[in-house]
Formats: C-alpha cells, structure tokens, sequence
C-alpha cells in the first residue's frame, strides 16, 4: 500500500476519535438549552440531570465490554462500520427524542459507538502501519479526538449564535450526522486488516482455532485465550495504563481550569478566550507526540507524563496551599495540560494497540478500554468527595502520587514497543 493511501485509510479509521471527541463534548454546550425542554433545570431534578450528561458513559462501557470480542470475530472493518452507525443513529435519535428517557437511550448507544470506536480505530491502525510509521498513525486517533472536541466547540457557538434557543440543542446534537454519515460510508471503501485476515486463518487452520471461531462458544474460547498465563501480564499492564490514563489527574486540571482563569484577573469574555487557547495548546502538543513517538519511543514519553505531571501536580498544590493566584498558576495549568497532550494522551493509546498478541488484540484491547472507561467513570463519581475532603492542595498532592506510582510501573514492566513487528 502507498504511503498516501495508508494516510487516507487510517484517517478514515481515526474518524471515531473525531466522532468519539464530537459526542463527548457536544452536550456540555447543549445543556443549556435540553434542560428547560425536558424540565431538567429544577434543583429536584439533579440526579435526572446528572444521567443525562453521563449517560454515554454507560454506553462506553458497554461498548468496549459488551461488544468487545467483536473485532477478534468478525473484522476490524465491520467493527469500525458498526461503530459508525451508532454513532449516525444517535446523531439523529438525539436530535428528535422528544422524551426524557428516548434521549438517555439515543446518548447511551452513542457511547456504545464510542466504546468500540475507542477499541477498534487504533487497533485497525497499528495492524495497518509499518513499524516505522506506526506511532504516529496511530496518535492520528487522539489528534482526530481533540479535533473532534474543537469541532464540537465551535458548532456549539455557532449554533448558539444563529439558531434560536427553543431548537439549538437538537442542531448541536444533529450536525453530528454529517461527519458519522461520512464515515459510515468511507468505512466500506477501506480494506480489512491483513494481520486479522492471517491471524484468523492460522487459528483456523489448527483445532483451538477452530473452536475459537466455529463453536457456538466461540466467545468464551476467544475470552479462555485471552486469560491464558502467557496473556495474563500484558493484559494487567494494558488494564493498568488506560486506567492511569484517567486517574494521572488532567481531569482535575480542566475541573480547575475556569476557577484558575477568574483568579488570574479574567472576565467571562477572557475566560472563553482561554478556554480557546487551552484546545490550541492542546493540540499543538498532539502534534508534538505525532513528531516525537517513531523518534524517542513510546517509554520515554510515558515517563516523562507520568514524571512531569507529578512534579506539575506538586507545585500547584503547593500554590494553591500557600494562595499563590495569578498568571504563575496559569502557566503551571497550561503546561500540565501541554505535557499530558504529548506524553499519556496519544502515546497510551499507542501501547495499548502494540502491546497484545495479534490473536487476541482485539479482545485485549475492549478489556483496556473498558478499563479506562470504568476508570473515567469512577474519578468524575469521586471527584466532588475527595475535593471536600481533601481541598485543591491536597487533591493536586493526591494525583501528583498516583503519576508517580504510573512512573515506577512504567520503568519496570513496559517494554520499548518503537520500531518492532506486532506479535
């Protein structure tokens, strides 16, 4: 395959992380305006309004766990076109539910759509690539997810700007059809990965296979593969690193993020100006890690997020202990967000696609994204307590140790992936 067609057919592959970005945030600028309609924005309703914002997680999970043994099964190209149209179906579902649990069902299977998304787009790309280039393919994903948040930014203000109130937030929800539509149909031009295509056929070839894919157990061969004590180590890495992925604290930082730019001297207008610099800042060190993964590695990188962001986190708690405010913690914040933009953000999704073994990659993979979906879950649910209990300072202090924890498990088990054949 030439190197232009490999781009267009891994861009094509990475638009679930654009549609995976899209859907994420798209409701943060919806809110406003679906509350009122479906009577959400009474104080007794918050648990109703809660669900609703996070009810595509549900989804998420699903997806990477219920869908999981799909990629290993069927393809890689009907998982991706799977993913494809749920996330059309949702676009539209959304955008006309004219009822409270209609719309939780229609976000819901935009996060199964996600889920597997969030599986089978770097797999798919990692089995297409060279070695040489495969690292920053496959960072093509997290680039399109960022883009994807951008995209949702700015159709949100301009939705926001030109339509009327009574239906903005089912045009918000509703543009989300043109992208999934087009990848949709794209997705039946790209090729099957051959690495599934051989993989499939050596199993096949011998009894285990066999079983694997004919049975009507052919699931749970698949899954008694997976948990085989070979499998086992590099699996409980892979779980590992996508749950830290989430628990490494960024979250925190972007919790923080409107309050550390009020405290800096900002009104509401150079609040959203920030907020705009923050998206710019976080993809340009996107691009960043595209540049540097195929040339320091993927380990190096991964220390030096697990590492900066330890030290990051310890001097803004120490800033928040001793109310230090203004411009300093300012460039702290965006130096902490350009650090996880170049480091945990791409390069995570770039081991997790490298390190499984070909005949269970896929599987592999949906127990990692579960992971870390359960994990994303898991840190938004315990946020507010451990903020009360422990203030900023604390908080920031806390994650700081779990970056360094992710640093020590980093230099111990994961193995240099750059430049070598997939197995």
């Amino acid at each position: 395959m030439s190197k232009t067609k490999l781009m267009m057919v891994c861009l094509v592959a990475a638009m679930g992380g654009l549609l995976f970005g899209y859907d994420w945030v798209v409701i943060g600028g919806a809110k406003p305006f679906y509350e009122p309609y479906f009577g959400l924005n009474d104080p007794a309703k918050a648990w109703e309004s809660g669900f609703a914002m996070g009810s595509a997680v549900l989804g998420c999970i699903g997806g990477a766990i219920g869908l999981g043994w799909l990629p290993d099964r069927f393809g890689r190209k009907p998982s991706l076109i799977f993913s494809a149209i749920c996330f059309t179906v949702s676009a539209l579902w959304t955008a006309f539910a004219t009822g409270y649990w209609s719309f939780i069902a229609a976000r819901i299977l935009g996060g199964v759509g996600i889920g597997l998304a969030s599986n089978v787009s770097p797999v798919y790309i990692a089995e297409v690539s060279p070695p040489e280039m495969r690292g920053r393919l496959v960072s093509l994903n997290q680039m399109t997810i960022v883009l994807g948040i951008i995209f949702a930014q700015l159709a949100n203000y301009l939705v926001f700007r030109t339509v009327t109130s009574d239906i903005s937030w089912r045009v918000m929800f509703g543009a989300e059809t043109v992208p999934a539509a087009l990848f949709l149909v794209l997705a039946f031009f790209i090729p099957e990965s051959p690495r599934w295509g051989s993989e499939r056929q050596q199993a096949y070839d011998s009894k285990e296979g066999q079983q694997a894919y004919d049975n009507k157990a052919g699931i749970l061969a698949v899954v008694r593969l997976l948990f085989e004590r070979r499998t086992m180590s590099v699996l409980a890495l892979g779980v590992f690193l996508a749950a830290f992925q989430q628990w490494c604290g960024i979250n925190v930082v972007f919790n923080y993020a409107e309050e550390i730019f009020k405290a800096a001297g900002y009104d509401v207008s150079g609040v959203m100006f920030n907020q705009v610099i923050t998206g710019v800042v976080n993809c340009a060190f996107t691009v960043a890690a595209m540049c540097l993964v195929d040339r320091w590695g993927r380990r190096p990188l991964m220390l030096l997020g697990a590492g900066g962001l330890a030290v990051l986190y310890t001097i803004l708690g120490c800033c928040y202990h001793f109310e230090v405010k203004g411009v300093a913690v300012l460039i702290v914040v965006m130096a902490a967000i350009a650090c996880y933009a170049m480091t945990l953000a791409p390069i995570t999704w770039v081991v997790l696609s490298e390190i499984f073994p070909d005949r269970v990659r896929g599987t592999a993979m949906s127990v990692a994204v579960a992971a870390l979906w359960i994990s994303c879950f898991g840190l938004t649910l315990t946020f507010k307590p451990i903020n009360e209990a422990l203030k900023a300072a604390g908080t920031f202090w806390l994650y700081a140790a779990i970056c360094v924890v992710g640093f020590v498990v980093t230099v111990f088990f994961l193995k240099e992936t750059k430049g070598r054949e997939l197995n």
